[in-house]
């Protein structure tokens, strides 16, 4: 029996659009986790299968930035049906044995200390300039080298910013910290590059601004420069058929202030805003606040919001939960769990059972 073509096509119509709606609907899982070379193949087949057996859908992996561990990695968390993805210090840089010999690829302060050998806040705190040459290259030189490797599903930067202007409240008390205002030994980036690069398009020195902390100048000029980093990363990326990701702060008005990140300007496919309310100290419907937030900041942008949820900061497995439904319902695409090692068998359970829960 031939069927009349106005049926046909409403048929087709209805078949395409449930695939549209799985597609836009789906809901995923990701952890981050740090690899450690000296662990063996069995050792992370075991761990990969944990989270796979939880719930997991996902896996960012900081191998350090070393291609050769990473595609070691990449055929094991594939075979137990995770994707994974390159997660990569960015623009800090802790021991970095390349960058380690050139002291003037490092950030400057107000203060005229540079982060080659004076650190803020923590000794693992040495970033490098985003606006000199030399010093950015190599940072895309080594995305490059992590987006060549077979199976990723994207390169996925943290630490692409500033060092924090302003620590989240619930930190200042472990530095003995009062930042009412921007401390010069927290203000970077002062070297002789930014500021050069700086006057040319401005004809002032930022050094001897009144205020720095109004000039808008200065502040999208560095804004720009992590942008720069960014969109020329996603280009990398794309040229090696991988995605540009990124962990960023909680939204971008927020992350503008704190530590000079406007991610709702970069392009980039997804980033994971660390929506740690503990950090911040917020109740758990702040993961929906904060949330909405930048899905709304990014309305006009195939930009996707995937929100970061930090485990130890949950007081059970109840708030774990309900953090994953304030994601959801507020528009994010997933949810990240910082980090595996921190995950019990109790989280897992709860992560599976609330995953069905969605479908």
């Amino acid at each position: 029996m031939k069927l009349p073509k106005l049926l046909l096509f409403f048929l087709a119509f209805s078949i395409f659009s449930c695939a549209k709606k799985e597609e836009t609907t789906s809901f995923k899982f990701a952890v981050w986790t740090t690899a450690d070379a000296k662990k063996s193949d069995a050792d992370y087949t075991k761990e990969f299968k944990k989270y796979k057996d939880g719930g997991i859908d996902e896996v960012l992996i900081n191998t350090t930035t070393d291609p050769k561990l990473l595609k070691r990695l990449v055929p094991l968390a594939t075979k137990e049906g995770l994707k994974v993805h390159a997660w990569i210090m960015a623009m800090n840089r802790p021991n970095d044995s390349v960058a380690l010999q050139h002291p003037d690829w490092y950030q400057v302060s107000k203060e005229g200390k540079s982060c080659f050998d004076n650190r803020p806040y923590v000794d693992y705190y040495q970033w490098l300039c985003p606006t000199r040459k030399e010093s950015r290259e190599h940072v895309l030189h080594l995305v490059e080298e992590l987006a060549k490797v077979e199976g990723i599903e994207s390169v996925h930067l943290d630490y692409i910013r500033f060092p924090d202007i302003f620590l989240p409240i619930s930190l200042l008390p472990k530095y003995n910290l009062v930042q009412d205002v921007e401390l010069p030994q927290f203000d970077f980036c002062y070297c002789d590059e930014c500021v050069k690069a700086f006057e040319k398009i401005h004809h002032k020195n930022p050094k001897e601004s009144h205020n720095t902390s109004i000039d808008m100048e200065w502040k999208n000029f560095r804004l720009n420069a992590i942008k720069a980093v960014v969109d020329d990363a996603c280009k990398i990326a794309h040229k090696h058929n991988k995605q540009l990701t990124a962990a960023v702060f909680p939204y971008p008005e927020m992350a503008d202030h704190m530590v000079l990140q406007r991610w709702d300007k970069w392009n980039i496919d997804e980033v994971y805003p660390m929506i740690y309310h503990s950090f911040y100290n917020e109740e758990i419907d702040w993961v929906g606040y904060a949330t909405k937030q930048g899905v709304a900041d990014l309305e006009d942008k195939k930009t996707k919001i995937n929100t970061g949820i930090y485990i130890p900061g949950l007081k059970n497995d109840k708030e774990l939960k309900q953090a994953i439904l304030e994601a959801k319902e507020n528009g994010a695409v997933g949810v990240s769990f910082f980090d595996g090692n921190a995950l019990s068998e109790s989280n897992l359970k709860t992560i599976k059972e609330t995953k069905a829960s969605l479908k």
